[in-house]
């Protein structure tokens, strides 16, 4: 896995914020809209609903980087 897209998914989010909308962790993975969805279908990411919003914990994006980085060690 490319280490520049490790460190843009795991960066601190700058305006402090800790829930992220989708398009904004498709941004950061470089992944499809459909992907973010299929891995939280799949319980893979982490996400909560707020309403009828799904957001994702900024600790969810860097749980879900690190598990494939300890993967592609195995």
């Amino acid at each position: 896995m490319n280490e520049k897209v490790i460190l843009n998914a795991t960066r601190d989010v700058e305006d402090g914020t800790q829930l992220l909308t989708v398009p904004e962790v498709m941004k950061r993975l470089r992944i499809s809209k459909w992907k973010v969805y299929e891995l939280i279908r799949t319980k893979k990411l982490g996400s909560v609903l707020i309403g009828k919003s799904r957001r994702i914990p900024v600790d969810a994006i860097r749980e879900y980087v690190m598990a494939l980085w300890k993967e592609s060690f195995a």
